[in-house]
């Protein structure tokens, strides 16, 4: 409505603009009035149309702004300021206690912030949420969720289990038809069908891996959260992995990697953040966040960075 009246007042100068006979004198300054007129409606029209755009923005998926975590006697998040859009692949990397488990368990809502006024989590644009529609959204692949997972429970109750936020299905869960066909559906994307009938706990690492990220995706989640995923697998399951994080980022997925291992950088993550003592270290596109400075004041000891295909390596 303001955007329509600001185009009218354009369009519709006041009359006395344009009254005559006006002496020479009189017409430059009215001429230059009228400029400044025509200019600020266009500056109220320009700013209007900028709010609308804005308010029809897509939120990020998640933000965070002065963050601050306690661990037992820790502080594990030292205000952390960060902002991830959805869709984006992001690596957030840093070495072993640097905060990255932390940070995770605060995105899923298992740790919780010091209550500050200048301190919030918005995720998709809310600050409170149901934590089983939460974890719908944001699929995760964990250590900590892989050891759960290895049971006696077969491949396609931990993917069913997906749907009740659970690492395997309970008495108290009651599957329904479509479950069990999304489940199997899962299985046989990541190639993984013939372990439908198997204890994960007779599975390899590379297999149970794979089961988990089935279990991720099973409900069509808008980001996959992966911590430390290369850990337990051999050099073969690495690459497996890699490949099956590329393909499941091309096909649209939101890439959320948080690692130790430069390797595990898939070319399709462009911005990297990295984390030490709890803080922001650097965050930005990949190319100049990933330097051998950087790298060594991150890991506090002298390392050289290499590029092959795509990937990242390190040699200290």
């Amino acid at each position: 409505m303001q955007a329509c009246l600001a185009e009218q007042a354009l369009l519709f100068p006041p009359r006395s603009l344009f009254a005559t006979p006006t002496p020479p004198r009189e017409a430059e300054t009215l001429v230059f009035a009228s400029f400044l007129f025509l200019f600020a409606t266009f500056l109220i029209i320009v700013g209007l149309r900028r709010k609308e755009r804005e308010d029809g923005m897509t939120p990020p998926l998640v933000e965070l702004r002065n963050v601050s975590v306690v661990r037992g006697e820790n502080l594990a998040l030292d205000r952390v300021s960060l902002r991830i859009e959805q869709g984006e692949h992001l690596c957030i990397l840093g070495p072993n206690g640097c905060g990255k488990s932390t940070l995770i368990k605060t995105l899923t809502r298992e740790c919780y912030p010091i209550a500050r006024e200048d301190s919030s989590i918005q995720i998709l644009g809310k600050e409170r949420w149901n934590i089983f529609e939460l974890r719908s959204l944001l699929g995760i692949v964990s250590p900590d969720l892989l050891a759960a997972c290895t049971t006696d429970a077969t491949g396609l109750d931990v993917v069913i289990s997906g749907f009740f936020s659970s690492t395997r299905v309970f008495p108290n869960h009651q599957p329904e038809p479509e479950h069990r066909e999304r489940a199997e559906a899962a299985l046989a994307k990541l190639g993984i069908a013939h372990l439908a009938k198997r204890p994960v706990v007779e599975m390899s690492s590379g297999e149970a891996k794979r089961t988990l990220i089935a279990r991720a995706v099973v409900h069509d989640p808008q980001t996959l959260l992966f911590d430390e995923p290369s850990n337990a697998l051999d050099i073969a399951g690495q690459v497996e992995l890699r490949e099956t994080m590329r393909e499941l980022a091309r096909e649209g997925l939101g890439i959320l990697l948080v690692t130790h291992h430069v390797s595990e950088i898939i070319p399709e993550i462009e911005r990297v953040v990295l984390l030490q003592g709890g803080r922001i270290l650097a965050d930005g596109a990949k190319q100049s966040v990933l330097t051998d400075e950087r790298l060594s004041e991150l890991f506090c000891v002298p390392v050289r960075l290499f590029r092959e295909d795509g990937y990242f390596y390190l040699h200290a």
